[in-house]
Formats: C-alpha cells, sequence, structure tokens
C-alpha cells in the first residue's frame, strides 16, 4: 500500500515538471528575437560596381584611385595574409575600413551601404587595421645618406642643413577617454587628446610615428619615450638630425630655433620684415624647412577625417588607428603623388604648444649630464647662424 503512494507521487511530480516546462516553451515562444540581416553579397556587387563607375566620385569617397585601391588590396593580401570570406571580398573589407576613417562614417552608415550586420561590419574594420599595423614598419620611409633636393637646391638652405634629414614635431588628435584616467588626456585647451609624435622627410612621406600619449604629455617627455623604448624606437642616424620647434631642447640630432627671435613665418610676411640680423635670419629659414611637418599634418587631417572628432573606439584601437593612417599616407604618396585633401594652414594646436613649451623643454632631462651635449649644440647652431648671415650678406639678401 505504501508503495502505491509513492508511486503516485511521483507521477503528480513528473505531471507538474512537465506543465512548468511546458510553460516556460511558451513564454520563450512569444519573447520578441532581433531580425538578423539576412547575409548577401550586396556589398561585394556595390564596390565592384563603385570600381567601375565614376573614378573621380571614388576617389573622394575612398580617398583614392581604383587603381592604387585594386593595388592596395593585392598588397595586403600578399604582405598580411588578408583574406576574404565566401560572402565578403577584400576589396569590401577595405572599402569599409576606408570609409570609416576616410569620412569619418559610422557604423550605421557603413551598415546601410554594404548591406551587413553591426557585428560583420566591426569584423571588417579590425581584420584591415590589423593587416595595415601589420604593414606599417615596411611602409615608413627610409632615412638616406643623400641630402634632400628640397635643400640641395637652393642656397638658402645648403650647405646649412645638408645633414638635416627631415621635421619632427606633436599634434594632438581629439580622443575619447572612459574612466578616472581620463584627466590626463586633457590637453591645455580643455580637450580630451592624444598627444602623436611624428617625423617625416621633404617629400611629405611619414618616417616615424608614435601614437597613444596623453594629451597633457609634453613633447620632449614623448620624445625621450621615443628614443629609449623597446620597440617602435626613433632611431637618428650618425651625423644627421631633425629639425624640431621650441618644444623640443636643442641638442644633437634635433636642431631648435632660437628663443626670444622672431620664428614663424607670418612674423615675417609683408614689407620692411626681413630679418635684421643672423638669430632671425636662422629662425625664418629654419622654419621655412621645418614647415613641412605642418604641411603633413594637415593632409594627415584632411584626408582622414576621423580625426576631425574623438573616434568612437577604444583608446587602444584610436592609437592604433593613427599608426595605420599614416601608413597608408606613405602608400598614397608613392602611389599619386597629387594631394587633393591637402591643408596649407599651420596647425594651431602645434604653435601653440611651442609657444607654450619654449620655457619648459628639457624639463625630463637630467641637466649634468646634458650640459655638454647642449652647449655643444648651441655651439654648432650658432655657428650655422653666422654662416648663413655672412653669405646672405656678401649677396646682398636677407632671406
Amino acid at each position: 500500500m505504501e508503495r502505491n503512494l509513492c508511486e503516485e507521487d511521483d507521477s503528480d511530480v513528473d505531471i507538474m515538471l512537465l506543465m512548468v516546462v511546458g510553460s516556460v516553451d511558451a513564454y520563450e515562444s512569444q519573447i520578441p528575437r532581433p531580425m538578423r540581416r539576412q547575409i548577401t553579397k550586396k556589398g561585394h556587387a556595390y564596390i565592384q560596381k563603385a570600381l567601375k563607375d565614376d573614378p573621380i566620385h571614388f576617389r573622394q569617397l575612398y580617398r583614392m584611385n581604383p587603381e592604387v585601391f585594386a593595388e592596395l588590396c593585392h598588397l595586403l593580401q600578399m604582405k598580411t595574409g588578408l583574406k576574404g570570406t565566401p560572402h565578403v571580398c577584400v576589396e569590401e573589407m577595405v572599402a569599409t575600413f576606408l570609409i570609416t576613417v576616410g569620412q569619418n562614417s559610422r557604423y550605421c552608415h557603413t551598415m546601410d551601404t554594404f548591406k551587413r550586420s553591426k557585428f560583420s561590419t566591426s569584423i571588417n574594420f579590425h581584420k584591415v587595421l590589423r593587416a595595415l599595423n601589420m604593414l606599417a614598419p615596411t611602409l615608413m620611409a627610409k632615412v638616406t645618406n643623400t641630402v634632400p633636393s628640397k635643400i640641395s637646391k637652393t642656397t638658402r638652405f645648403y650647405p646649412y642643413f645638408k645633414d638635416c634629414v627631415g621635421a619632427i614635431d606633436g599634434t594632438h588628435i581629439n580622443a575619447m577617454v572612459q574612466g578616472p584616467e581620463k584627466a590626463s588626456y586633457r590637453n591645455r585647451k580643455g580637450v580630451i587628446s592624444q598627444n602623436v609624435l611624428a617625423a617625416c622627410n621633404f617629400d611629405l612621406e611619414f618616417i616615424y610615428v608614435l601614437s597613444g600619449w596623453e594629451g597633457s604629455a609634453h613633447d620632449s617627455k614623448v620624445l625621450q619615450d621615443a628614443l629609449t623604448r623597446r620597440t617602435n624606437r626613433l632611431q637618428v642616424p650618425e651625423g644627421k638630425y631633425y629639425l624640431a620647434d621650441c618644444g623640443f631642447p636643442n641638442r644633437r640630432n634635433f636642431l631648435a630655433p632660437l628663443r626670444s627671435t622672431r620664428y614663424h613665418l607670418q612674423d615675417f610676411r609683408g614689407e620692411g620684415r626681413d630679418p635684421t640680423n643672423q638669430n632671425e635670419l636662422f629662425n625664418l629659414r629654419h622654419a621655412s624647412l621645418r614647415n613641412v611637418i605642418e604641411r603633413i599634418f594637415g593632409i594627415f587631417k584632411s584626408r582622414f577625417l576621423i580625426f576631425k572628432s574623438a573616434p568612437p573606439f577604444s583608446f587602444k584601437t584610436q592609437a592604433e588607428i593613427v599608426l595605420s593612417c599614416a601608413a597608408l599616407h606613405n602608400f598614397l604618396r608613392q602611389k599619386c603623388r597629387s594631394d587633393e585633401f591637402s591643408s596649407d594652414e599651420e596647425d594651431e594646436t602645434d604653435v601653440d604648444n611651442a609657444n607654450q613649451n619654449s620655457e619648459e623643454n628639457g624639463g625630463e632631462e637630467n641637466v649634468e649630464t646634458q650640459e655638454q651635449e647642449r652647449e655643444h649644440a648651441r655651439h654648432w647652431r650658432a655657428t650655422i647662424a653666422a654662416d648663413m648671415w655672412r653669405d646672405a650678406t656678401n649677396i646682398g639678401s636677407q632671406r
């Protein structure tokens, strides 16, 4: 009798469990689920059509000519192993990246353009980002022993700057930073940014790029890190140097202008504003030659509009985007020299930083160990200025 009662109890429990499971299944079946975007090849068809249509429009949209775009895709496949999928070709992946950095396009617009899900769009973007960062070291311009033509072809610069290989400076790029460390990324203008150090040659190509430093970091501190880091180190060949502004200490390998002397090009514009002594003449010619770094920053930010505002990515990704776009810039300089997106205006942030940093440079360095080098650098700079003034006076030109 007891056994029968137990059996009846077990059967009741089983019935109750079935009722509960059935009600859960019925509830889940009523939950509205998001519609997954159907996998299609519309994106492939779109980019193939764009490559065959108006090349001028293609250049405006993707920042390069169709044939250069095809060459870039081939290079990424050969050098980095970037591969397409059964539904997404390499051309679409690269186009997704280019429209994002070139037009500052958000994922919602890119998704609609290529008819992809947000997940697929993000995956494609980051695949190309990683590939470009792998390729970046090989696309950076190399320093040679040849005197740059910009210097050798004019007596204004030759022989005084014959060992100069380019210019170096920092620029601020808007950043998106969250958390307690946000304050350290606020620059002196109150804007959240990353301080990017870059060196370039006189052909408007990047030689070196170091991104990711806080906006509040001093230029000389970023340079010191670039010279001492284990990876991606800035190396200056023996006997060569870069032109730097007042934000950097005057030292071996980095020739800075003379302080408390007219320097910026606008200071010498207009009638009756010629240099009046050797220091002013040195600063004028130094500024004329160093202006290449301002020009490359202008071209860079005009070509890649993503830097006009803070990119909505993690900060690590934001720093990687700078390096990948610098590599792209060099690739485009080699393949199509025209820079129709260029801006000849000086970067006001860089000019302001130079003025602010002129009283602070070298604050991170050991004075005792650097004093002899600084004295040698001051003598070296004074000798160049004296020779320049003597020769200019003899030929009757103060410019």
